[in-house]
């Protein structure tokens, strides 16, 4: 398989028609490689197949690169070396800000759209340490876990893949923080100019999200998440999937705690990650934060207030008198320790 470390430029007759190739109707990446294995190149490809035209692309290429992007197919040295190696890897990908970013390691972080606060915090938390252990953060620019994980590691570093053409903005409340990946860090696109995100498209986006990176993360997953898509497609690809657990009477991690019975590695916090995947730093240079241990002020209140008849957690944050991402804080590391059961109603009791 191609080596991007070791490839020269492409021969601009080449490239053009590995373009032409990829862009062409009823050519999808297995089938792009078949044919570049088959003819030898994608120009004799071309000679012999009914392939879009140069001025196709042209115009393609045109907007791509006056919107300050950029095209990089398979064989280009900039080419992302981890996809490169899959034999379904993108034959082009559309690309707007620092490229230079994938040539860092990566790793990903994936979970519900319809994600909890608590959720969405250690989304946050977990993308914000991995991206201080020098780690890329990618991730699908979707609501909830993705925007969480996109947004804290932004300073640090961080790739979002679309399903639909690069100058999509789906959901549309993602536009500001597309903005900012697009300013600070590298937007991807499998699909042309212009494509809107069809649903067969993000299932297509979830392995270039885990294809780029060495492990995945999964957070707050039901049982039908395409977050469970990532998470399989990772495996396959030899990567390490690892999941943050929950109550088993919770439904949003039913997919979550699947995983985990399947194989996949029960993640409190990053200690969990950075003891199986060494960091691109040095690990005296990363700061690792000491696990949770509920026992400060705020955590004794809370856990006073606690018993094993369901209580609402509005109640928790009136009676204790801690504002309410405190309250989210200590029943997270109590439900992650185990030692709590979440119920309908927003209510939640001790094991």
């Amino acid at each position: 398989m191609f080596d991007a470390t070791l490839a020269a430029e492409l021969d601009p007759g080449e490239r053009r028609a590995r373009l032409r190739l990829a862009r062409s109707a009823r050519i999808g990446p297995v089938t792009f490689h078949e044919a570049l294995a088959h003819f030898g190149s994608a120009r004799a490809a071309c000679e012999r197949l009914d392939t879009i035209g140069h001025a196709a692309i042209a115009r393609e290429e045109d907007v791509l690169t006056k919107a300050g992007g950029r095209y990089l197919v398979f064989g280009d040295p900039a080419y992302p070396a981890a996809l490169a190696a899959l034999p379904d890897a993108p034959a082009v990908l559309s690309a707007i800000g620092d490229p230079g970013l994938l040539s860092r390691p990566a790793f990903a972080v994936v979970g519900a759209r319809q994600a909890s606060l608590a959720a969405c915090h250690l989304a946050g938390e977990l993308a914000g340490e991995l991206g201080q252990a020098g780690f890329v953060v990618a991730s699908g620019l979707a609501r909830g876990i993705d925007a969480a994980a996109h947004q804290a590691a932004l300073a640090t570093g961080t790739v979002a893949v679309l399903a639909g053409g690069v100058d999509q903005v789906y959901p549309p409340q993602n536009s500001r923080l597309r903005a900012a990946i697009a300013a600070g860090g590298l937007l991807l696109s499998e699909s042309p100019w212009g494509a809107p995100p069809t649903a067969r498209a993000f299932p297509r986006r979830n392995r270039i999200v885990s294809g780029l990176s060495q492990g995945v993360v999964v957070i707050e997953a039901a049982a039908r998440s395409g977050s469970l898509i990532t998470a399989h497609r990772a495996a396959e690809q030899g990567r390490d999937v690892f999941v943050v657990p929950g109550s088993p009477a919770d439904p949003r991690y039913a997919g979550s705690n699947s995983l985990i019975r399947d194989g996949a590695i029960l993640t409190r916090d990053i200690n969990d990650i950075l003891s199986v995947i060494q960091p691109p730093r040095s690990r005296l240079q990363v700061p690792v934060k000491p696990r949770e241990n509920p026992d400060h002020p705020e955590a004794s209140k809370v856990l006073s207030a606690l018993g094993s008849v369901p209580t609402l957690v509005d109640e928790l944050v009136r009676r204790c008198q801690v504002s309410a991402a405190a309250v989210a804080e200590v029943l997270l590391a109590l439900e992650l320790e185990g030692r709590l059961e979440r119920h309908r109603g927003n209510r939640v009791s001790l094991i």
